[in-house]
């Protein structure tokens, strides 16, 4: 085992205001003196006066903690395409998104969803096991009162005669306090705390990727709600074409074989609708399942405008991330604990010493129990000193040391992770932006060529197959220019969320805890 320090000053960022060591020594010195005056044994005060001062200045033997260095570049590589907008950390989602209709939604589901639910649980079960655990910083105080009374028989007295006698007790007393000398206790204080304030942290980025989730699959319902009526109303058209060709083929007008052409365009088109409806009520039932509710009526085929239904956003610095996303946020604090977890391992190779102890009153007689001269106390302190124990506490510390390496890189990752997640939304908008623009130009010419092919056909220039073909690709570029505008507007749902949308925001009726940054030690 590598060497370890006894004890070092106490780091201020960890225990707040510096600790007057001074003031404990006379304190201790004091209290001695009360000692003398009061009965207590000398001995014992000066004892319990000296560790006192021995704890205030002794510290933690977790490692000293620092922040590993970022494992991604400085800059963005497409930062020139988002320099303008909000700093999506600070903007609350009700302002982010604008259309009432999700507004709705999103508090529905960040009052209903049952994942948020548990995950806000788990930050109550985290805190309470915390609270635990933290009680062992403070010795447990405790009250007593007992009485008793035996009758002796005379031949197993020595006086031969039978005797009677009672014993009756009143006490305040401690039970196993444990000095905790090496930081042993307060370690595991602070690997518990940095437990709980990583699962807060965690709770809001399970709120953050609620929000994202019930965005974008509300805009994959809109998006079917459009495509649906643009199917239905091409399924329509398509009808009363295949009614004319029809009436046609029988006045002999026309060929049978072009009304199999237009019964084909037909088909086609009411096939492309089924399969519209069967994925627009899965969307349906994905976002009942997100909101815990009913979604209720939500708007059929009425189309909207992508500018007008999300902000600007602004990137900022990827060293912005590691403070507005809040996995990256918790991964830090599980750092720490691992950290912590590491000091109580070193901990354990040292002696422990224990407190226990009483102060009361006690007589022979129950009306004597409160009587001048029944004062009674005990004190009995513990040491332990491990000798041997088959290598458990060497491989605890190993088991230790790996657990902090794994969660330093866990946390890297996380960076890394969130360094790509912004980059690809970032890159994805401008190719995004311009496909949404060619998809509008090709729809436009689409349009221009079926009107054309029609006047044709209806000269008699062209064959149907050449309306056929054009109608096809119109119905195509039509269903292709609203699956762009939706890809566009998740995609900023997705940079909204990747940025950490809404980190340091806590809306009035937001049911999330307050994110709790990382300060070093």
């Amino acid at each position: 085992m590598s060497h370890m320090p006894v004890c070092r000053p106490a780091a201020s960022g960890s225990t707040g205001a510096p600790h007057d060591q001074n003031a404990d020594a006379r304190a201790g010195i004091a209290s001695a003196a009360r000692a003398k005056r009061t009965g207590w044994p000398w001995r014992h005060a000066m004892v319990a006066a000296a560790v006192g001062a021995l704890c205030s200045g002794c510290a933690s033997l977790a490692p000293q903690y620092d922040a590993p260095p970022s494992p991604v570049p400085d800059t963005w590589l497409d930062a020139a395409q988002g320099a303008q907008g909000h700093a999506a950390s600070a903007l609350a989602w009700n302002d982010y998104f604008t259309d009432p209709m999700l507004k709705r939604l999103i508090q529905t589901a960040l009052d209903n969803n049952r994942d948020l639910r548990v995950a806000l649980l788990r930050v109550e079960e985290v805190r309470a096991a915390y609270q635990i655990q933290r009680a062992d910083l403070f010795p447990q105080v405790n009250a007593g009162a007992q009485g008793a009374r035996a009758r002796i028989p005379g031949d197993l007295n020595p006086s031969g005669g039978p005797v009677t006698g009672g014993e009756y007790r009143a006490e305040v007393g401690v039970s196993s306090w444990e000095l905790d000398l090496w930081g042993r206790v307060r370690n595991l204080n602070e690997a518990a705390l940095q437990q709980w304030l990583a699962t807060q942290a965690g709770s809001r980025a399970a709120r953050t990727a609620l929000i994202a989730q019930v965005a974008d699959t509300y805009l994959n319902v809109r998006d079917m709600n459009e495509r649906v009526a643009l199917a239905r109303r091409t399924v329509e058209t398509r009808q009363e074409s295949f009614r004319i060709f029809n009436r046609r083929v029988e006045v002999g007008s026309t060929s049978r074989l072009d009304l199999m052409q237009v019964q084909t365009l037909l088909i086609q088109a009411q096939t492309l609708l089924a399969q519209l409806e069967q994925a627009r009520a899965a969307q349906i039932h994905a976002l009942g399942l997100l909101i815990g509710a009913d979604p209720g009526p939500l708007p059929e085929a009425a189309p909207f405008d992508e500018t007008l239904v999300l902000a600007e956003l602004a990137p900022g610095l990827p060293s912005a991330l590691l403070t507005a996303r809040p996995d990256i946020v918790a991964a830090e604090h599980r750092l720490i604990a691992a950290h912590a977890d590491i000091g109580a391992a070193r901990a354990a190779f040292f002696p422990r010493i224990a407190l226990t102890g009483s102060l009361g009153t006690a007589s022979a007689e129950l009306d004597g129990l409160f009587s001048s001269g029944s004062r009674a106390w005990t004190f009995a302190p513990v040491i332990a000193l491990p000798l041997f124990d088959g290598g458990r506490r060497q491989a605890n510390l190993e088991l230790s040391e790996v657990r902090r390496h794994i969660a330093v890189a866990e946390y890297e990752q996380r960076i890394q992770t969130a360094f790509r997640e912004v980059s690809d939304a970032l890159s994805a908008r401008r190719w995004l932006t311009e496909q949404r623009d060619l998809q509008r130009a090709a729809l436009t010419t689409s349009r221009e060529r079926a009107r054309l092919a029609q006047l044709r056909y209806d000269n008699g220039s062209a064959a149907y197959l050449e309306v056929l073909d054009a109608q096809r690709v119109l119905l195509a570029a039509e269903q292709q220019l609203v699956e762009a505008r939706r890809a566009l507007l998740s995609n900023q749902v997705a940079l909204y969320a990747a940025l950490g949308g809404g980190a340091q925001s806590n809306p009035e009726g937001a049911a999330a805890p307050a994110l709790v940054p990382v300060s070093p030690r």
